[in-house]
């Protein structure tokens, strides 16, 4: 079998060291069994585990190759049982956690990683996604930071350990996201979206309200539909009632107020870069979805039909109506029709009549929702905008198109 060491080289990176350090391993005839490699601030770190023959010195050449490269090195005997150990790891399940905030402090990262500890999971990699921060900020500018852990084996209590993670992103104001890193992880295809609230910063039945001189009866509605008085069909018939008469004329005005989300337009440029398809499948009006779709350029949108007689809203809303049932049957359709498995769709959505579209995706994200929302979702972002879905694809700052 041969000898197995553990060689860490420490010291300033430059071009081809690497290329330096195999070339004496070369001669002495090393097999790479495993090799990772890391430099912050040209501070560099190299790791190799290396077999070589029985009989072959390496401590006096490898020494000697250090030196020469002002380098430091630790060189370490491997065992037969931590060879094995070794081994044996890479048949354990494997997870991602991403880690999201405004800026990433030390309190976060300890808070986060004792909990790691905690539930028996090793870090394999931890790695920065985010670009570089400036050194002076503009002011006007929204800050973003975002760390991914790769973590190793099965926590003790997966349930509690969530629970935890949601108590920490609460009381820190940072949001963390756990997803197995499976085939999946790395293959989605469709990402769909619920629009108000989500992908605009709005409302678009309050925002007709205030047109139409109602405001007061919509938001009555409203709070006895959240109270659970009213289903989600009821409550918005009854609030399209109060539209009544309002001229077709007044779509056009709200729609010219309406203001994206922080990161909505980052975020689909950059899906429809990397081939996403994407959806609005809404509870609102389908005047708004196509509106978004002209702009940010959805290749699918469902959303309720509002009824306009010679020029002016009849105040009904025509069936089928978009609720939270009908939103997951539109999402399996697309998947269908585009020949997409159910776990290579990703939803984004923060009201409960989107837990049926989020729980049916592979990956549902709670977008600043309400915590009963954020608990069912499994995966949420409170703190950034849209455009931090990116991370949880993995996707780092500098691959991104700028907007």
């Amino acid at each position: 079998m041969g000898n197995i060491f553990l060689l860490r080289f420490t010291g300033e990176d430059r071009v081809g060291l690497t290329s330096e350090l195999t070339r004496t391993l070369a001669e002495l005839g090393a097999e790479v069994l495993d090799i990772n490699q890391a430099v912050i601030h040209q501070s560099l770190l190299l790791g190799m585990m290396i077999r070589v023959a029985s009989g072959i010195e390496i401590e006096r050449p490898i020494n000697a190759m250090a030196e020469s490269l002002d380098l430091r090195v630790k060189i370490r005997g491997i065992n037969d049982t931590e060879y094995d150990n070794w081994v044996d790891r890479q048949g354990k399940p494997r997870y991602i956690l991403t880690l999201l905030a405004r800026s990433i402090e030390a309190s976060h990262i300890a808070a986060v990683t004792k909990i790691i500890t905690d539930e028996g999971l090793n870090i394999d990699v931890i790695h920065r996604l985010s670009g570089r921060p400036q050194r002076l900020e503009n002011p006007e500018t929204l800050r973003r930071a975002c760390v991914e852990f790769w973590l190793r084996g099965e926590p003790h209590d997966k349930p509690r350990m969530q629970a935890l993670y949601m108590d920490l992103s609460r009381e820190l104001a940072i949001d963390i996201a756990w997803q197995k890193d499976d085939a999946y992880r790395r293959s989605r295809r469709l990402v769909a979206f619920d629009m108000d609230s989500t992908l605009i910063q709005a409302e678009v039945i309050d925002e007709l309200a205030k047109e139409a001189g109602c405001g007061d009866e919509v938001a009555a509605i409203t709070e006895s539909a959240m109270r659970g008085e009213l289903d989600f069909d009821t409550s918005l018939r009854r609030r399209v009632a109060t539209l009544k008469g309002l001229p077709e004329s007044s779509l056009q005005r709200v729609a010219e107020r309406l203001k994206l989300t922080e990161g909505a337009e980052a975020l689909l440029l950059n899906l429809h870069e990397l081939g996403y398809r994407t959806a609005i499948l809404s509870g609102g009006f389908s005047y708004f979805g196509n509106m978004l779709r002209d702009r940010l350029g959805f290749n699918y949108v469902h959303a309720n039909e509002l009824e306009i007689i010679d020029g002016k809203l009849t105040g009904k809303v025509l069936d089928p109506i978009v609720n939270g049932q009908r939103k997951a049957e539109l999402l399996e359709q697309i998947a269908s029709s585009e020949g997409i498995n159910r776990r290579q769709i990703i939803a984004v959505g923060d009201g409960a009549n989107d837990l049926p579209m989020l729980n049916r995706a592979g990956l549902g994200i709670a977008f600043h929702a309400k915590p009963i929302v954020r608990q069912e979702a499994g995966h949420a972002v409170s703190n950034l905008g849209l455009d931090a879905v990116l991370y949880l694809l993995g996707v780092r700052d500098r691959e991104r198109v700028q907007v």
